[in-house]
C-alpha cells in the first residue's frame, strides 16, 4: 500500500502542471491499477464489470491525494504535523484495524466501513505511511531532489539515503553536477 500512496501523490505533477486525476475515467484507471484499495465487493458484485464512479468520488479521491501528498512532502520537516494529517484522514475515512487469518498466516489490515472508494483508499494509503513513519522514521518519506521534479517517494532502502524518486532523476542530477564541474570558469 506504500507504493499506492506514492502513486496517488504522483498523479499530480505540479512543476509540469499535469494531473492524472482530472476525470472519472482517469480515476477508474487508477483504481483498476491498484485493485486492493477499493471497497470490498459483495459476492453478488464480483465480476459484474466496472464499478460506478461519479464526479463526487473523483473530488473525494483528489482530497485524499492532497492529504497523502502533504504527508509525503512534509513528514521529514514536521513529523508531528504529518502524524496529525494521517490521524485526521484515518478518522474521516472511518478506518478500522482488522486482524485477518488464512491458513497459518496472520496479518493486520486497515479497512473502512464506508462504501466510498475514497475512504478505502485513505485507510490503505495513510495507514501504510503511518507504518513507515512508525517503523523507519519520518525521514523515509520525501520529495525528489531533482530541480525539475516534485515527485514523492518512500525510501525503503537499507541505508535510508534516497534523495531522488527514480534512477532517471538521480542520473540527471549526476550528469548536471558533472557538467557543472567541467565548465571553464
Amino acid at each position: 500500500m506504500v507504493q499506492t500512496a506514492v502513486d496517488l501523490a504522483n498523479t499530480l505533477r505540479p512543476i509540469k502542471g499535469e494531473d492524472d486525476l482530472e476525470s472519472v475515467e482517469q480515476l477508474r484507471d487508477f483504481l483498476d491499477a491498484h485493485p486492493a484499495d477499493g471497497p470490498p465487493s459483495s459476492p453478488a458484485d464480483q465480476g459484474t464489470g466496472p464499478r460506478h464512479l461519479t464526479r463526487a468520488d473523483l473530488a473525494e479521491v483528489r482530497a485524499v491525494r492532497e492529504t497523502v501528498r502533504k504527508v509525503l512532502e512534509g513528514a521529514n520537516a514536521d513529523a508531528a504535523e504529518a502524524a496529525a494529517l494521517i490521524n485526521d484522514g484515518l478518522r474521516r475515512s472511518r478506518a478500522t484495524l482488522v486482524l485477518r487469518h488464512e491458513g497459518d498466516r496472520w496479518w493486520t489490515e486497515v479497512t473502512s466501513d464506508s462504501d466510498r472508494c475514497s475512504a478505502h483508499l485513505a485507510a490503505a494509503t495513510l495507514s501504510a505511511l503511518a507504518s513507515v513513519i512508525a517503523v523507519l522514521g519520518p525521514a523515509r518519506l520525501g520529495v525528489c531532489a531533482g530541480p525539475t521534479c516534485r515527485a514523492t517517494f518512500v525510501d525503503l532502502s537499507r541505508n535510508g539515503s534516497k534523495q531522488y524518486c527514480t534512477r532517471t532523476c538521480a542520473h540527471r542530477a549526476s550528469v548536471a553536477a558533472y557538467r557543472s564541474r567541467r565548465r571553464p570558469r
